[in-house]
């Protein structure tokens, strides 16, 4: 009895252990109190939607951990300009992954339609499609709202429409809309304003959060894993796969094709025409229009599934991983986050139950061990707004407190777990300086900032 007893202990050791160490157990946003936030059309106010966000409970064995999560973000969502009546609604989902991820050695698996993987804030990732396509029976676009069916279960289609260009008018302030209510994102989880070349301007109105903030001089946050259990990195990494070489943009190993008809794939595979290139289709209008270049002993550059394996700060000896690609503009670019195929073994998927005996993982104080943020504060000088923003993602909240010089509190704002922004609404405050505190466990920021009217 008394050697049963031993083993037992330290088989729970054992797992207490794997849940201290294993980003894919640890790296989970979780909530249990915070509601989610959204915008209505014209109304630059969110409103509350009542629901939990990120995710509410992990749980782990020997071989899975599993993800309870509403798939709501804490960034506010919507609108969604294109008449996508849809709003981003509690899933009530349980995710599971596999623990120790595999190399799929054989047929690599396509990525899907609908979830393929999570970010760490329980949002789903879909990949690079929105399920329209070409019917080249009928020359014209199938499948998805308005259009005819693109046939019967199996119809191969041999152009698929990629979401990116062709449903950006859809896309809120943090490049996510909802399907049937379920939130997601199709490309690298931060605001549109905030990149270099801003192609949209729904952040005009409506707020500029995300689930990170590109921040081109550290490696870019763990933000989620794919099915198949590989973590998913944001847009920069280390320059060479050992960790060595600084901070650099992790590229995408694509490139659009010098094509003006759609007749082949990449590969030179005859297939049914697709409509030729023009300003209604562009080029990068369909997956298609893609080929995969190859860039030997250039480790800024990923593989056909999107990813390298690599030295991360999660994992000091090394992982696979996959990056949310941009391009120089930090705009998104294909294959965005994963695919067209998995690198691994996808066993990870949505199940309604969990089937076997787990340990509900408990976080650590993960306030006083998180990485110190970059912080910015702006516009400096300010007349109306001053935004508090945190790069990096937060793994805890933050509280910023807006002092005036005699060191008065004036006012206080939280960005919470999951978020990287917070505003304090100046236009009745006096003119002069001004100093914002920003603080989280045993991280202290102070900044100083200017309110100053013409």
């Amino acid at each position: 009895m008394k050697k049963i007893l031993h083993y037992a202990v330290i088989g729970l050791i054992s797992l207490a252990l794997k849940a201290q160490t294993n980003p894919a157990i640890t790296s989970w946003l979780q909530n249990t109190s915070a509601t989610g936030t959204y915008y209505v059309s014209g109304n630059s106010t969110a409103l509350s939607n009542g629901i939990l966000v990120n995710c509410q409970k992990v749980q782990y064995s020997g071989n899975y951990v599993y993800v309870t999560a509403t798939g709501v973000p804490a960034y506010p969502t919507g609108p969604f300009p294109d008449g996508n009546p849809s709003v981003a609604a509690n899933q009530n989902k349980i995710v599971k992954l596999p623990l120790n991820p595999t190399q799929n050695t054989g047929t690599a698996t396509s990525t899907t339609m609908g979830d393929i993987g999570v970010f760490i804030n329980g949002v789903a990732l879909f990949d690079y499609r929105d399920g329209v396509g070409w019917s080249t029976s009928s020359n014209a676009l199938c499948g998805g709202p308005g259009n005819a069916p693109c046939g019967p279960p199996n119809t191969v289609i041999y152009w698929n429409r990629d979401a990116i260009p062709a449903e950006r008018a859809g896309f809120d302030c943090s490049k996510g809309h909802p399907a049937m209510g379920n939130y997601h994102h199709h490309q690298n989880p931060t605001a549109f304003k905030l990149d270099i070349n801003v192609v949209s301007t729904i952040c005009n109105l409506y707020d500029a959060d995300g689930l990170y903030v590109i921040n081109p001089q550290e490696h870019s946050p763990l933000i989620g894993f794919a099915f198949d259990g590989y973590p998913i990195y944001g847009a920069y990494g280390y320059a060479n796969a050992d960790g060595s070489g600084g901070i650099t943009r992790i590229k995408s190993g694509y490139q659009l094709r010098n094509i003006t008809t759609r007749t082949a794939w990449a590969d030179g595979t005859d297939v049914p025409d697709g409509p030729a290139v023009s300003t209604t289709y562009p080029l990068g209008y369909f997956r298609e229009d893609y080929e995969f270049i190859s860039h030997n002993g250039q480790t800024d550059y990923l593989d056909v599934h999107n990813g390298r394996f690599c030295v991360t700060p999660e994992y000091p000896n090394g992982t696979y991983a996959y990056f949310a690609t941009v391009d120089e503009n930090h705009n998104s670019a294909f294959p965005y986050v994963v695919g067209p195929t998995f690198y691994g073994n996808k066993t990870g998927s949505l199940v309604t139950s969990v089937t076997e005996t787990t340990t509900t993982y408990e976080p650590l104080n993960t306030v006083a061990v998180q990485k110190e943020p970059w912080v910015t504060v702006f516009p400096n000088p300010s007349a109306e707004l001053i935004a508090v923003q945190v790069s990096n993602g937060t793994v805890a909240d933050y509280k910023a407190e807006l002092f005036d010089i005699n060191g008065k509190l004036m006012q206080t704002a939280t960005i919470k777990k999951g978020q990287t922004i917070a505003y304090f609404d100046v236009q009745t405050v006096y003119e002069g300086t001004y100093m914002v505190k920003i603080t989280s466990g045993k991280y202290t920021s102070t900044k100083k900032v200017v309110i100053k009217r013409d």
